[in-house]
């Protein structure tokens, strides 16, 4: 089965509800999958990654402006 290799968030079986003149229709049910995304791991390895995860390693991978020393002017 297709999962997230950091959270694990794999597929679920959902159903939907059709309201006919005041009753509920169950209909079939449906396997619903998570937006998975190939991604490089925090270990080097490449992985499936869900969308949540990858914005999680991308915001804690890019350094913040206050965090990048700035530059000095060369003398001449």
């Amino acid at each position: 089965m297709r999962q997230c290799a950091i959270c694990g968030k794999g597929s679920i079986m959902a159903g939907t509800r059709k309201l006919l003149r005041g009753h509920y229709n169950p209909t079939n049910w449906s396997r619903k999958y998570p937006n998975l995304q190939k991604a490089k791991l925090p270990s080097g390895k490449s992985g499936l990654v869900c969308t949540k995860c990858l914005k999680k390693l991308h915001t804690s991978s890019v350094p913040t402006a206050s965090a990048i020393p700035a530059e000095t002017p060369a003398e001449v």
